[in-house]
C-alpha cells in the first residue's frame, strides 16, 4: 500500500455547520437523507479525532455578513448563493453558521478564514495555510460533494497538490450526485477512499 508522510498531509473539513448538519438548519432539509445514508457526521467526527496531532486538520466554514453584502451583487449570484441567502444560512455570529459540536475546533485544528465562494481556494487563506505548513497531500470532506468539495479539490489539484476524497465524510443532495463524483469525476484527478483507508496511509 502506498504511504503518505503525515507531516506533508492535510484533511480539509468543508462546511460542517449547523445550517447543513442539524435539524433547524437553513439547508438541512436538502441534505439530511444523504447525511444519514453516508454517516457523514459520525464518520467525519471519527476522522478528525484520529487525525488530530498526526496530520494537519483544517476546518473550513463558509460565512457571510448578516445582510449578505459580502456575497456579491444582485443579478450576478447563482441560485446556490441566492438559496443560502433566502434561507438565511451561513451568517456570521448565528447558530446556523457555527461549526457543529462534533467537529468543534481544538488547539490542534486550524480554522480557515474567508470562504465565500464554492472553491475554497478562490476566496479564503487555505492555500497559504497549506503551503506554509509544507503540505503536499490534501484530503477533502464535507458539503456538498459535487459543489464545494469537488470545486476545492479540483483547485487544489490544479495547484499541484495530490488530492483525495473521503467519500464517507461527504454528502450531496442526492445519491446520484454523490455517485457521479465518487465514480466518474474524482478518479480523474485523485483517489476516493473511506476515512479509515486514508488514515491508514499516513506514516
Amino acid at each position: 500500500m502506498e504511504t503518505l508522510k503525515a507531516s506533508e498531509t492535510a484533511i480539509v473539513f468543508i462546511e460542517f455547520q449547523n445550517d447543513f448538519c442539524k435539524e433547524g438548519g437553513g439547508l438541512y432539509g436538502a441534505v439530511k437523507d444523504q447525511i444519514a445514508k453516508q454517516g457523514t457526521i459520525k464518520n467525519a467526527a471519527d476522522c478528525i479525532k484520529k487525525a488530530r496531532g498526526k496530520c494537519l486538520t483544517l476546518i473550513c466554514p463558509i460565512l457571510f455578513e448578516e445582510d449578505y453584502r459580502d456575497a456579491g451583487c444582485e443579478g450576478v449570484l447563482g441560485p446556490i448563493h441566492v438559496n443560502a441567502a433566502k434561507s438565511k444560512s451561513f451568517r456570521k455570529g448565528t447558530w446556523g453558521g457555527a461549526i457543529i459540536d462534533e467537529l468543534k475546533p481544538t488547539n490542534q485544528d486550524i480554522v480557515v478564514d474567508g470562504k465565500r465562494t464554492l472553491d475554497a481556494f478562490n476566496s479564503s487563506n487555505i492555500d497559504f495555510l497549506l503551503r506554509v505548513n509544507c503540505v503536499k497531500n490534501v484530503a477533502f470532506a464535507g458539503f456538498l460533494t459535487n459543489v464545494c468539495v469537488e470545486g476545492s479539490a479540483r483547485s487544489a489539484y490544479d495547484r499541484g497538490y495530490k488530492v483525495f476524497l473521503l467519500k464517507d465524510c461527504t454528502a450531496a443532495m442526492s445519491g446520484e450526485e454523490q455517485k457521479y463524483v465518487e465514480e466518474k469525476f474524482f478518479p480523474l484527478m485523485g483517489e476516493v477512499l473511506k476515512h479509515d483507508e486514508f488514515l491508514a496511509k499516513l506514516k
